[in-house]
């Protein structure tokens, strides 16, 4: 029987989706400034089924390859 695959199982740099706090770590900033960028369109945001935020993995890497960033990976 396969198991699906979890945020927890998959390594980060795989899985299309980033949470909050994995966006705030990349640009070094609060997990609010994360939400607050999103509510500003800085970038987009989904939210699951019990309201977490989700960040699509793409857009944030090019934004932080813009921003001057690179990839800073926790």
């Amino acid at each position: 029987m396969m198991e699906l695959e979890t945020l927890e199982q998959t390594p980060h740099h795989a899985h299309p989706l980033m949470r909050t706090g994995e966006v705030a770590r990349l640009f070094r900033v609060d997990p609010s400034t994360v939400i607050r960028w999103a509510q500003k369109g800085k970038f987009q945001c989904g939210r699951t089924l019990g309201g977490q935020r989700r960040y699509l993995r793409s857009e944030i890497e090019a934004l932080a390859e813009a921003d001057g960033m690179g990839m800073i990976w926790p």
